[in-house]
């Protein structure tokens, strides 16, 4: 090779007192070159300089390959999970088989797979939000259509325990009666805050007094001030009851199927924003 001439050719002239500029004149390279080389071969050695440098000539090397095994877990979490993101196959690598992989590496296996889509959105200016500094202080509701059956829903913004009870009408007093259920979990709320739906009119609003402080109700189109409860329907949908119309014939094994998924939510499933614990372990640490 050429190139390993004229660096050999560059140490002699060296080891002979003359300038690193002047070398570079001489062999025709420039002078950053020069001096890159003649320090490299001062630390390691022209022997080993000569054999790195060949051995970088070659090309690329290979992207190591991820052990197919990793790969396997990392699709049947993914698919276990109702897709769910990197961080959170990270979490399920460790707990459930003690390995640790990186959030990058996990994205590397599921783009050979699947087609992920960026979750970049521009940013949107943003009104008002409900704050907690604790549990209880703020329980947001809302309500799912699943066709002729309908998701009374409750989340707890603070600790993001959830509640659910599923009605087979969308009305005032099917919504003070799933009230009642939920808080007999929740306990108590220093305020609640809903949409202005006519479900949380009437006979939901008179019961809401028994449990709260205050009841705020959200302005109209603007969804960000029900983000936690917007949230958590979606993951309701994607992780449980899906995008399906029930009959009412379905309601006791939607309710069934919603209650065993409310113990995995609240006992076992890993929050992003609770630093991948569960609401049950995060209160508990708190505590």
């Amino acid at each position: 090779m050429k190139s390993i001439s004229l660096i050999e050719l560059a140490w002699e002239l060296y080891k002979s007192q003359v300038y690193p500029d002047d070398i570079a004149l001489k062999i025709n390279k420039h002078r950053a070159t020069v001096y890159r080389w003649i320090r490299k071969i001062k630390r390691i050695g022209i022997h080993e300089f000569l054999r790195r440098y060949k051995q970088a000539k070659k090309g690329r090397r290979q992207r190591r390959k991820t052990d197919p095994i990793i790969k396997s877990r990392v699709y049947a979490i993914r698919e276990k999970y109702h897709q769910c993101c990197g961080e959170k196959i990270r979490y399920w690598m460790k707990h459930d088989y003690g390995i640790a992989i990186s959030v990058s590496t996990i994205y590397r296996i599921l783009s050979e797979k699947y087609v992920l889509r960026s979750k970049w959105k521009k940013n949107v200016a943003r009104g008002p939000v409900p704050k907690a500094s604790k549990e209880r202080e703020v329980i947001q509701h809302d309500t799912v259509d699943f066709g002729e059956l309908f998701a009374f829903t409750s989340v707890d913004i603070y600790s993001r325990e959830a509640q659910v009870v599923m009605r087979a009408r969308l009305e005032a007093n099917d919504g003070a009666e799933a009230l009642k259920r939920q808080m007999s979990y929740f306990q108590f709320s220093d305020m609640m805050q809903r949409d202005g739906g006519h479900e949380f009119k009437a006979e939901w609003n008179q019961q809401a007094r028994n449990y709260c402080h205050r009841i705020r109700t959200a302005r109209p189109y603007k969804k960000n001030e029900q983000s936690y409860i917007e949230s958590f329907n979606r993951t309701l949908r994607k992780e449980c009851l899906g995008w399906v119309k029930y009959k009412k014939s379905d309601l006791r094994a939607a309710q069934q199927k919603v209650d065993e998924f409310l113990d995995f939510y609240n006992n076992r499933r890993p929050h992003l924003s609770l630093n991948l614990q569960s609401p049950k372990e995060y209160l508990s640490h708190l505590r």
